[in-house]
């Protein structure tokens, strides 16, 4: 694998956040909801959304193209819907169910397009060093 630049790295960690965010909420869910049931406590909620986006920069996402940034847009956006209801809901424990279901498809297809956009993390990761191969003379 070649080094794939700062755009390419940039591309690897959206997708990385991405598919970490979406993997916790998917495993969590429910248990999410059951918390602010008994507790009152919407602290699991909002940790389960967490993302590394929030630290990215505006040069970095310069780096991308723009149908690239567009889908990168979209899903983070979706996610920001997801994060703020789930702050700021005054719904009752079964609504809350239900909406995150529904906030949760919506993220997921975000997610199918940003992948088509930027494609998948890269599972081998693997750094590899650019060379030139030298012959030696043959000794006489």
């Amino acid at each position: 694998m070649t080094d794939p630049g700062p755009a390419g790295r940039v591309r690897h960690l959206i997708a990385l956040d991405a598919q970490n965010v979406l993997r916790r909420l998917r495993a969590r869910a429910e248990e999410m909801v059951s918390l602010f049931s008994r507790l009152r406590d919407r602290t699991p909620m909002i940790e389960t959304a967490r993302t590394w986006f929030l630290t990215i920069t505006f040069s970095e996402l310069s780096l991308l193209e723009p149908a690239e940034q567009k889908a990168v847009n979209a899903f983070y956006d979706a996610l920001d819907e997801l994060r703020w209801y789930l702050q700021y809901t005054e719904d009752m424990p079964g609504q809350v169910q239900t909406r995150l279901s529904q906030l949760l498809r919506a993220l997921e297809e975000q997610h199918r397009a940003l992948t088509l956009a930027i494609g998948h993390p890269d599972a081998e990761g693997a750094r590899v060093v650019d060379a030139e191969v030298v012959r030696k003379k043959a000794a006489r």
